[in-house]
Protein backbone atom coordinates (compact mmCIF):
# COMPACT_ATOMS: atom_id res chain seq x y z
CA UNK A 1 0.00 0.00 0.00
CA UNK A 2 2.81 2.39 0.80
CA UNK A 3 4.56 1.63 -1.90
CA UNK A 4 1.63 2.14 -4.59
CA UNK A 5 1.07 5.80 -2.46
CA UNK A 6 5.04 5.88 -3.33
CA UNK A 7 4.27 5.52 -6.84
CA UNK A 8 1.15 7.60 -7.09
CA UNK A 9 3.53 10.63 -5.39
CA UNK A 10 6.31 10.08 -7.77
CA UNK A 11 3.70 9.74 -10.90
CA UNK A 12 2.16 13.09 -9.42
CA UNK A 13 5.38 14.97 -9.32
CA UNK A 14 6.64 14.20 -12.41
CA UNK A 15 3.23 15.62 -13.92
CA UNK A 16 3.49 18.23 -12.41
CA UNK A 17 6.90 19.00 -13.22
CA UNK A 18 6.09 18.13 -16.69
CA UNK A 19 2.74 20.66 -16.89
CA UNK A 20 4.83 23.45 -15.69
CA UNK A 21 7.91 22.91 -18.11
CA UNK A 22 5.44 22.51 -21.43
CA UNK A 23 3.63 25.91 -19.97
CA UNK A 24 7.63 27.27 -19.71
CA UNK A 25 7.91 26.19 -23.30
CA UNK A 26 4.87 27.41 -24.69
CA UNK A 27 5.30 30.60 -23.50
CA UNK A 28 9.49 30.52 -24.58
CA UNK A 29 7.85 29.64 -28.01
CA UNK A 30 4.91 32.61 -27.84
CA UNK A 31 7.73 34.95 -26.84
CA UNK A 32 9.72 34.17 -29.84
CA UNK A 33 7.03 34.46 -32.22
CA UNK A 34 5.77 38.22 -30.78
CA UNK A 35 9.07 39.96 -31.10
CA UNK A 36 9.13 43.39 -29.97
CA UNK A 37 8.92 45.81 -33.00
CA UNK A 38 8.55 49.70 -32.20
CA UNK A 39 4.81 51.04 -33.08
CA UNK A 40 3.48 54.75 -33.27
CA UNK A 41 -0.16 55.95 -32.41
CA UNK A 42 -1.24 58.31 -35.46
CA UNK A 43 -3.24 61.41 -33.90
CA UNK A 44 -3.66 64.99 -36.14
CA UNK A 45 -0.78 67.29 -36.40
CA UNK A 46 0.42 70.24 -38.80
CA UNK A 47 3.09 69.49 -40.84
CA UNK A 48 5.01 71.98 -42.81
CA UNK A 49 6.92 70.81 -46.33
CA UNK A 50 9.01 72.15 -49.35
CA UNK A 51 8.02 71.29 -52.69
CA UNK A 52 11.22 71.59 -55.21
CA UNK A 53 11.75 72.42 -58.33
CA UNK A 54 14.13 72.40 -60.83
CA UNK A 55 15.35 75.98 -62.06
CA UNK A 56 17.35 77.93 -64.33
CA UNK A 57 18.58 81.56 -64.05
CA UNK A 58 18.64 84.31 -66.17
CA UNK A 59 18.80 88.19 -65.38
CA UNK A 60 16.28 90.61 -65.51
CA UNK A 61 17.67 91.35 -69.14
CA UNK A 62 20.39 89.92 -70.88
CA UNK A 63 21.40 92.17 -73.90
CA UNK A 64 23.43 90.72 -76.67
CA UNK A 65 25.82 93.71 -77.53
CA UNK A 66 26.24 94.24 -81.47
CA UNK A 67 28.08 96.58 -83.43
CA UNK A 68 25.76 98.62 -85.40
CA UNK A 69 28.61 99.84 -87.68
CA UNK A 70 31.67 97.40 -89.62
CA UNK A 71 35.08 98.22 -88.98
CA UNK A 72 38.15 96.94 -86.92
CA UNK A 73 37.83 96.60 -83.14
CA UNK A 74 40.91 99.44 -82.02
CA UNK A 75 40.27 98.24 -78.05
CA UNK A 76 38.51 96.80 -75.53
CA UNK A 77 37.31 98.98 -72.69
CA UNK A 78 36.31 96.29 -70.36
CA UNK A 79 36.81 92.62 -69.36
CA UNK A 80 34.23 89.59 -68.59
CA UNK A 81 32.49 89.63 -65.54
CA UNK A 82 32.81 93.24 -64.95
CA UNK A 83 30.01 95.28 -63.79
CA UNK A 84 29.04 98.40 -65.93
CA UNK A 85 26.89 101.12 -65.91
CA UNK A 86 24.77 102.69 -68.52
CA UNK A 87 26.17 104.30 -71.34
CA UNK A 88 29.59 102.91 -70.20
CA UNK A 89 31.84 102.24 -73.30
CA UNK A 90 32.48 99.22 -73.63
CA UNK A 91 34.74 98.66 -77.16
CA UNK A 92 36.20 101.73 -79.52
CA UNK A 93 36.11 100.97 -83.21
CA UNK A 94 38.49 102.00 -85.61
CA UNK A 95 36.77 106.06 -86.28
CA UNK A 96 39.46 107.01 -89.28
CA UNK A 97 36.67 106.40 -92.30
CA UNK A 98 33.74 107.75 -90.05
CA UNK A 99 35.56 110.57 -89.63
CA UNK A 100 36.06 111.38 -92.93
CA UNK A 101 32.69 110.37 -93.89
CA UNK A 102 31.66 113.37 -91.25
CA UNK A 103 34.14 115.74 -92.73
CA UNK A 104 32.67 115.01 -96.52
CA UNK A 105 29.25 115.59 -95.55
CA UNK A 106 30.01 119.00 -93.97
CA UNK A 107 31.53 119.96 -96.79
CA UNK A 108 28.42 118.94 -98.73
CA UNK A 109 26.25 121.00 -96.40
CA UNK A 110 28.06 124.05 -96.93
CA UNK A 111 27.89 123.12 -100.53
CA UNK A 112 24.51 123.21 -100.56
CA UNK A 113 23.77 126.23 -98.04
CA UNK A 114 25.82 128.05 -100.85
CA UNK A 115 23.69 126.73 -103.82
CA UNK A 116 20.51 127.59 -101.92
CA UNK A 117 21.52 131.29 -101.22
CA UNK A 118 22.81 131.69 -104.74
CA UNK A 119 19.21 130.17 -105.85
CA UNK A 120 17.46 132.74 -103.60
CA UNK A 121 19.32 135.95 -105.12
CA UNK A 122 18.36 134.78 -108.53
CA UNK A 123 14.59 133.92 -107.69
CA UNK A 124 14.34 137.81 -106.19
CA UNK A 125 15.59 138.73 -108.85
CA UNK A 126 13.67 137.36 -111.61
CA UNK A 127 10.36 137.71 -109.44
CA UNK A 128 11.46 141.87 -109.28
CA UNK A 129 11.85 141.91 -113.21
CA UNK A 130 8.42 139.89 -113.80
CA UNK A 131 7.17 142.28 -111.55
CA UNK A 132 8.03 144.77 -114.33
CA UNK A 133 6.79 142.64 -117.18
CA UNK A 134 10.49 142.69 -118.00
CA UNK A 135 10.09 138.11 -118.26
CA UNK A 136 7.78 136.15 -118.50
CA UNK A 137 6.70 134.28 -115.33
CA UNK A 138 8.07 131.05 -116.66
CA UNK A 139 11.17 131.91 -117.03
CA UNK A 140 10.76 133.26 -113.06
CA UNK A 141 8.87 130.14 -112.21
CA UNK A 142 11.99 128.21 -113.43
CA UNK A 143 13.99 130.71 -111.29
CA UNK A 144 11.97 129.20 -108.29
CA UNK A 145 12.45 125.36 -109.28
CA UNK A 146 15.77 126.12 -108.64
CA UNK A 147 15.72 127.48 -105.67
CA UNK A 148 13.08 124.31 -104.57
CA UNK A 149 15.65 121.94 -105.81
CA UNK A 150 18.58 123.49 -103.79
CA UNK A 151 16.65 123.49 -100.00
CA UNK A 152 15.70 119.69 -101.05
CA UNK A 153 19.38 119.10 -102.02
CA UNK A 154 20.61 121.57 -98.62
CA UNK A 155 18.08 118.70 -97.00
CA UNK A 156 19.56 115.55 -97.97
CA UNK A 157 23.13 117.01 -97.37
CA UNK A 158 21.82 117.75 -93.46
CA UNK A 159 20.22 114.19 -93.38
CA UNK A 160 23.64 112.83 -94.69
CA UNK A 161 25.49 114.67 -92.37
CA UNK A 162 23.36 113.40 -89.42
CA UNK A 163 23.65 110.00 -90.50
CA UNK A 164 27.34 110.42 -91.17
CA UNK A 165 27.87 111.91 -87.41
CA UNK A 166 25.64 108.57 -85.82
CA UNK A 167 28.28 106.34 -87.77
CA UNK A 168 30.88 108.04 -85.98
CA UNK A 169 29.13 107.86 -82.76
CA UNK A 170 28.79 103.70 -83.08
CA UNK A 171 32.58 103.56 -83.07
CA UNK A 172 32.01 103.73 -79.39
CA UNK A 173 29.85 100.61 -78.38
CA UNK A 174 28.45 101.72 -74.85
CA UNK A 175 26.82 99.69 -72.14
CA UNK A 176 23.12 99.83 -72.58
CA UNK A 177 22.13 99.39 -69.33
CA UNK A 178 23.76 98.58 -65.97
CA UNK A 179 24.90 94.80 -65.59
CA UNK A 180 27.83 92.74 -65.91
CA UNK A 181 29.50 91.56 -68.86
CA UNK A 182 29.48 88.43 -70.28
CA UNK A 183 31.78 85.97 -72.32
CA UNK A 184 33.98 88.38 -75.30
CA UNK A 185 34.18 87.21 -78.37
CA UNK A 186 36.52 89.44 -80.05
CA UNK A 187 38.82 91.32 -79.16
CA UNK A 188 41.72 94.32 -80.55
CA UNK A 189 42.16 93.44 -84.06
CA UNK A 190 38.92 92.07 -85.21
CA UNK A 191 36.92 92.81 -87.93
CA UNK A 192 33.70 93.06 -86.78
CA UNK A 193 29.59 94.06 -87.97
CA UNK A 194 26.28 94.26 -87.16
CA UNK A 195 25.92 90.51 -87.44
CA UNK A 196 28.90 90.18 -85.11
CA UNK A 197 28.12 89.53 -81.26
CA UNK A 198 30.82 91.11 -79.50
CA UNK A 199 29.36 89.96 -75.75
CA UNK A 200 26.21 90.24 -73.80
CA UNK A 201 25.43 92.65 -70.50
CA UNK A 202 22.85 91.00 -67.68
CA UNK A 203 21.30 93.14 -65.58
CA UNK A 204 21.06 90.91 -62.61
CA UNK A 205 20.07 93.21 -59.68
CA UNK A 206 17.05 91.41 -60.15
CA UNK A 207 16.66 87.48 -61.87
CA UNK A 208 14.29 85.40 -62.49
CA UNK A 209 14.31 81.83 -61.89
CA UNK A 210 12.21 79.45 -64.64
CA UNK A 211 10.52 76.58 -63.69
CA UNK A 212 7.55 74.32 -64.68
CA UNK A 213 4.38 73.55 -63.18
CA UNK A 214 2.74 70.19 -64.13
CA UNK A 215 -0.76 69.68 -64.18
CA UNK A 216 -1.78 69.04 -60.31
CA UNK A 217 0.17 71.77 -59.28
CA UNK A 218 -1.76 73.97 -61.62
CA UNK A 219 -5.17 72.20 -60.05
CA UNK A 220 -4.09 73.00 -56.51
CA UNK A 221 -2.83 76.90 -57.42
CA UNK A 222 -6.65 77.47 -58.42
CA UNK A 223 -8.25 75.37 -55.97
CA UNK A 224 -9.17 72.71 -58.45
CA UNK A 225 -10.44 75.13 -60.97
CA UNK A 226 -12.38 77.11 -58.51
CA UNK A 227 -10.27 80.61 -58.51
CA UNK A 228 -8.26 81.98 -61.47
CA UNK A 229 -4.56 81.48 -61.98
CA UNK A 230 -3.93 85.38 -61.15
CA UNK A 231 -5.51 84.68 -57.87
CA UNK A 232 -3.52 81.56 -56.88
CA UNK A 233 -0.25 83.24 -57.88
CA UNK A 234 -1.27 86.07 -55.53
CA UNK A 235 -2.10 83.72 -52.41
CA UNK A 236 0.92 81.92 -52.93
CA UNK A 237 3.75 82.02 -50.27
CA UNK A 238 7.04 83.61 -50.47
CA UNK A 239 9.10 80.67 -51.73
CA UNK A 240 13.40 80.24 -51.83
CA UNK A 241 16.11 79.22 -54.50
CA UNK A 242 18.37 76.43 -53.32
CA UNK A 243 21.82 76.81 -54.87
CA UNK A 244 23.63 73.82 -57.03
CA UNK A 245 26.11 73.67 -53.73
CA UNK A 246 22.92 72.87 -51.75
CA UNK A 247 23.36 76.33 -49.82
CA UNK A 248 19.88 78.61 -49.64
CA UNK A 249 19.74 81.92 -50.80
CA UNK A 250 19.03 84.68 -48.49
CA UNK A 251 16.83 86.67 -49.97
CA UNK A 252 13.05 85.23 -50.42
CA UNK A 253 11.22 85.24 -54.12
CA UNK A 254 7.91 85.33 -55.16
CA UNK A 255 6.12 83.57 -58.16
CA UNK A 256 5.40 86.30 -60.88
CA UNK A 257 3.74 85.01 -63.74
CA UNK A 258 2.76 81.70 -64.61
CA UNK A 259 1.99 80.61 -68.29
CA UNK A 260 -1.72 79.86 -69.92
CA UNK A 261 -0.49 77.08 -72.04
CA UNK A 262 0.57 73.48 -71.04
CA UNK A 263 3.06 71.96 -73.35
CA UNK A 264 1.80 69.04 -74.67
CA UNK A 265 5.46 67.11 -75.10
CA UNK A 266 5.94 67.91 -71.21
CA UNK A 267 2.41 68.19 -69.57
CA UNK A 268 3.90 71.20 -67.39
CA UNK A 269 3.54 75.29 -67.40
CA UNK A 270 6.38 77.47 -67.40
CA UNK A 271 6.36 79.57 -64.42
CA UNK A 272 8.91 82.47 -63.17
CA UNK A 273 9.85 83.92 -59.80
CA UNK A 274 11.45 86.59 -59.05
CA UNK A 275 14.39 87.56 -56.84
CA UNK A 276 16.31 91.20 -55.57
CA UNK A 277 19.85 90.40 -56.45
CA UNK A 278 21.98 93.16 -54.55
CA UNK A 279 25.18 91.37 -54.27
CA UNK A 280 25.15 90.28 -57.61
CA UNK A 281 25.55 86.68 -56.15
CA UNK A 282 23.62 85.59 -58.88
CA UNK A 283 23.99 85.42 -62.26
CA UNK A 284 22.43 84.42 -65.81
CA UNK A 285 22.86 80.76 -66.20
CA UNK A 286 23.20 79.43 -62.55
CA UNK A 287 21.08 76.33 -61.98
CA UNK A 288 19.16 75.24 -58.62
CA UNK A 289 15.49 74.44 -57.26
CA UNK A 290 13.06 76.52 -56.36
CA UNK A 291 11.62 75.56 -53.10
CA UNK A 292 7.91 76.16 -52.18
CA UNK A 293 6.52 76.16 -48.95
CA UNK A 294 3.90 74.44 -47.83
CA UNK A 295 1.45 73.92 -44.41
CA UNK A 296 -1.18 71.29 -43.84
CA UNK A 297 -2.64 71.47 -40.76
CA UNK A 298 -5.00 69.01 -38.62
CA UNK A 299 -3.24 65.89 -40.95
CA UNK A 300 -1.73 62.40 -39.76
CA UNK A 301 2.24 62.48 -40.70
CA UNK A 302 3.99 58.94 -40.50
CA UNK A 303 7.74 58.09 -41.59
CA UNK A 304 8.10 56.72 -44.75
CA UNK A 305 9.93 54.12 -43.83
CA UNK A 306 6.98 52.54 -42.19
CA UNK A 307 4.88 51.96 -45.82
CA UNK A 308 5.64 49.57 -48.94
CA UNK A 309 4.02 49.62 -51.91
CA UNK A 310 2.60 46.53 -53.19
CA UNK A 311 1.17 46.75 -57.37
CA UNK A 312 1.60 50.25 -56.95
CA UNK A 313 -0.80 50.72 -54.02
CA UNK A 314 1.45 52.33 -50.45
CA UNK A 315 0.69 50.14 -47.31
CA UNK A 316 1.00 50.14 -43.91
CA UNK A 317 0.58 47.71 -41.41
CA UNK A 318 -1.64 48.62 -38.71
CA UNK A 319 -2.11 46.85 -34.97
CA UNK A 320 -5.50 44.69 -34.21
CA UNK A 321 -6.96 44.64 -30.96
CA UNK A 322 -4.71 41.50 -30.40
CA UNK A 323 -1.72 43.27 -31.58
CA UNK A 324 -2.11 40.91 -35.00
CA UNK A 325 -0.63 42.83 -37.90
CA UNK A 326 -3.20 44.28 -40.85
CA UNK A 327 -2.07 45.22 -44.35
CA UNK A 328 -3.71 48.96 -44.60
CA UNK A 329 -3.85 50.82 -47.49
CA UNK A 330 -3.18 54.36 -47.71
CA UNK A 331 -2.93 57.72 -49.95
CA UNK A 332 -0.43 59.91 -49.03
CA UNK A 333 0.22 64.17 -50.12
CA UNK A 334 2.04 63.87 -53.60
CA UNK A 335 4.63 66.21 -51.70
CA UNK A 336 6.71 64.98 -49.02
CA UNK A 337 9.90 65.92 -47.14
CA UNK A 338 11.95 62.97 -48.38
CA UNK A 339 11.15 61.51 -44.54
CA UNK A 340 7.87 61.54 -44.03
CA UNK A 341 4.67 61.39 -45.77
CA UNK A 342 1.38 63.02 -45.36
CA UNK A 343 -1.53 60.38 -45.36
CA UNK A 344 -4.90 61.92 -47.12
CA UNK A 345 -7.03 58.69 -46.41
CA UNK A 346 -6.69 55.33 -44.77
CA UNK A 347 -5.64 55.74 -41.28
CA UNK A 348 -7.76 57.66 -38.43
CA UNK A 349 -6.55 59.21 -34.89
CA UNK A 350 -5.81 56.65 -32.77
CA UNK A 351 -4.42 53.62 -35.13
CA UNK A 352 -1.53 52.32 -33.97
CA UNK A 353 1.29 51.70 -37.31
CA UNK A 354 4.13 49.76 -37.04
CA UNK A 355 7.57 52.02 -38.17
CA UNK A 356 10.62 48.82 -37.42
CA UNK A 357 11.24 45.94 -40.11
CA UNK A 358 8.55 46.79 -42.43
CA UNK A 359 9.67 45.22 -45.59
CA UNK A 360 12.52 42.93 -43.64
CA UNK A 361 11.30 41.14 -40.91
CA UNK A 362 7.42 42.31 -40.04
CA UNK A 363 5.20 40.99 -42.49
CA UNK A 364 1.03 40.39 -42.47
CA UNK A 365 -1.23 38.76 -39.30
CA UNK A 366 2.06 38.74 -37.39
CA UNK A 367 1.70 38.66 -33.73
CA UNK A 368 3.88 41.41 -32.44
CA UNK A 369 4.91 42.98 -28.98
CA UNK A 370 4.22 46.74 -29.68
CA UNK A 371 6.79 48.50 -28.26
CA UNK A 372 5.68 52.49 -28.35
Amino acid sequence: MKRKMFQLASLGLIACTLASSCGKNEQTQQGMSAPSISVMTVQPTDAEYQSSYPASIQGKTDIAIRPQISGYITKVHVDEGQRVRRGQVLFSIDPVQFQAAVDQAEANVNSAKSAVSTAEITEQNKRMLLDKNIISRTEWQMAENQLAQAKAALAQANAALVNARKNLAYTAVTAPSDGVVGTIANREGSLVSPSSALTTVSDNSEVYAYFSFNEKDLLNLTDGGNSSVEAGIKAMPKVRLQLADGTIFPIEGEVVTVSGVIDGSTGAASARALFKNPAGVLRSGNTGQILVPRRSEGVIVIPQKATYELQDRRYVYTLNDSNITVPTPIVVAPYNDGQTFVVTSGLKSGDRVVTEGVGTAVRAKMPITPKE
